[in-house]
């Protein structure tokens, strides 16, 4: 399969990381659940262009499971708490990056998230 190229690449990653940024910091009115799970989606969905980005002639389930592995770990990494890393996490930058709370929903959405820009990569791969 062909690469994606580097300019439609780097889109995808900024415009996630605007969209993302947007929902989680602009007051839009929209309800909680919307703000929250969709910030975790489009944080997953970065982490998929980042990882296919980084890795161009890797398969596409490769870089899925590569960016699942990813954002799995920073979940997890959510239960671990130490003095310097709770307040790293308490700043703009910490929660953006780490998040606060460990939750099972947000490995739901990272999954959906990743299958959707699995799904978008092949389609934008097989039009070149």
């Amino acid at each position: 399969m062909p690469t994606r190229p580097l300019p439609v690449s780097a889109f995808l990653i900024l415009g996630t990381i605007a969209a993302g940024l947007t929902l989680r910091l602009a007051h839009l009115g929209l309800p909680f659940a919307l703000t929250k799970y969709g910030g975790s989606f489009l944080w997953a969905l970065m982490i998929y262009w980042i990882v296919s980005t980084l890795r161009p002639r890797s398969p596409i389930p490769g870089a899925a499971l590569t960016a699942g592995l990813i954002a799995t770990a920073v979940e997890l990494f959510k239960l671990y708490h130490a003095p310097w890393l709770d307040a790293f996490r308490l700043t703009l930058p910490g929660s953006l990056l780490l998040g606060r709370i460990f939750s099972l929903w947000d490995l739901i959405f990272y999954a959906l998230a990743i299958l959707a820009g699995t799904l978008a990569d092949h389609a934008i791969r097989s039009l070149r």
